[in-house]
């Protein structure tokens, strides 16, 4: 992609009886990130896919969080999903695959990513407590669950090892991010051409 094109971006709404959600994605942008969701820690996660994929973030949510996180977190990654998909259009020219290890201190994660057009996820992390701060680690599956069902992605997630949560966490966003930046980039050896022998995605 040249300079001279318009970058890849999309803006998407969702809004249930339970969540409002409003998602902007610029895949081709600096790493810039802006959060408004009611759920830090996640929104700490968010900014690692955000400054390693250099993709720019913007998220605004609005949920039932007198319940609890699981609804705004769940439909935050349907909305992303959703945006990734809008942003990435025909896939052509795009390498399609992505994959990072990344490690912090103890922890080490490893992230593989098909932008396929088919929705699927692998998630092999063992948290070693349940909550990081008030944060439920279940709701990162019910996370990357829904942004794989609308993306469109098939997606590996291991973490490897790692003593802490909170490190186990980071290593995870952060691959996803840098896996996330491979497999979107454009490939200048493919020259527009879908990346697939079934000539879509």
């Amino acid at each position: 992609m040249t300079e001279q094109q318009a970058h890849r971006t999309a803006q998407i709404e969702r809004n249930t009886l339970e969540t409002q959600i409003r998602v902007g994605v610029d895949l081709d942008g600096s790493g810039r990130s802006s959060f408004d969701t009611g759920v830090p820690f996640l929104e700490h996660m968010l900014d690692q896919v955000a400054r390693h994929g250099l993709i720019d973030l913007d998220i605004v949510a609005e949920g039932d969080l007198h319940i609890d996180a699981h609804h705004t977190v769940e439909d935050i990654g349907i909305t992303l999903g959703q945006a990734l998909a809008a942003a990435l259009g025909g896939k052509k020219g795009i390498r399609r695959y992505g994959h990072a290890y990344v490690p912090l201190d103890e922890a080490l994660s490893r992230v593989v990513i098909d932008l396929s057009g088919r929705p699927g996820l692998t998630f092999n992390v063992d948290f070693r407590r349940a909550m990081i701060g008030g944060f439920d680690v279940d709701l990162f599956q019910e996370f990357f669950q829904g942004l794989v069902n609308h993306a469109a992605m098939t997606l590996h997630v291991d973490n490897l090892r790692g003593g802490n949560a909170h490190h186990q966490a980071e290593t995870v966003f952060k691959a996803f991010g840098r896996a996330l930046r491979m497999a979107v980039e454009p490939d200048p050896r493919m020259g527009g051409i879908m990346p697939s022998t079934k000539g879509s995605l």
